[in-house]
């Protein structure tokens, strides 16, 4: 691991803590993580750092449950079962640190490009991006009159009723490797749709991420069309 990695992955545990000693004391924390209170004080504040083994073990063991806890406290549902997420979509800095927390315990490799589609996967695609240091891609239901050649795909809303994705023929080449990301995840209609587009694209999809999941229905259609890992951050209940 390069030197500045092993930077990043540090600063990454000292974030995870500093949110879980929001709402703890360093006693209560000390028994969460199984690290001592005078260590985890240290970090906290910001006097030393971890080591890279145990910065590790914090992103790995403690990153998922804590950010996902965190997410989960920012959704909100109306009485007909609609979500807003939008305290955490446009939290940049929690997408930062859950796309390294995601990279980090999930394998999906080293892609050459982040494919999502707009509007709202957008900002987690690109703290995916930016992790990886690769482009992010998304796929748009208008289409630029400059740019003349692209692929399509169609989502159908309801019976008659069909909008249609575009994405640039220029934006990715044939061959490269993308990983889906998306924000959220309740039909998989969408998911399915960007995988659509890949396939047309002659891209491989190396895993699909996305940041909720409501119900299973979704999220077990877009494993059924995906050889890659397929995880959601979050799971909520119909």
């Amino acid at each position: 691991m390069r030197r500045a990695q092993k930077v990043t992955l540090q600063l990454q545990a000292v974030s995870i803590l500093r949110r879980l000693k929001a709402t703890r004391t360093y006693d209560e924390l000390a028994e969460l993580t199984g690290l001592s209170a005078g260590d985890l004080n240290r970090y906290v504040n910001g006097h030393v750092l971890p080591g890279v083994d145990r910065a590790r073990y914090v992103v790995e063991e403690c990153g998922p449950d804590t950010l996902a806890a965190e997410i989960e406290s920012r959704i909100t549902r109306d009485e007909e079962g609609y979500v807003d997420n939008t305290e955490v979509v446009y939290d940049q800095s929690l997408l930062d640190l859950v796309a390294a927390v995601a990279a980090e315990v999930n394998d999906f490799g080293t892609p050459d490009a982040v494919l999502t589609a707009a509007t709202d996967g957008i900002t987690l695609a690109s703290a995916m991006a930016r992790h990886y240091d690769v482009p992010a891609v998304y796929a748009k239901k208008s289409r630029e009159t400059a740019v003349s050649e692209f692929f399509e795909a169609r989502q159908r809303l309801t019976p008659g009723i069909e909008i249609t994705y575009s994405l640039p023929e220029s934006a990715l080449d044939p061959g490269e490797d993308v990983l889906v990301v998306d924000d959220f995840v309740r039909s998989g209609e969408t998911q399915r749709l960007l995988l659509e587009l890949a396939e047309r694209a002659g891209l491989t999809v190396t895993g699909v991420f996305t940041l909720i999941a409501v119900g299973r229905g979704g999220i077990d259609r877009v494993r059924d069309a995906v050889d890659g890992p397929v995880v959601s951050f979050t799971s909520l209940s119909e």
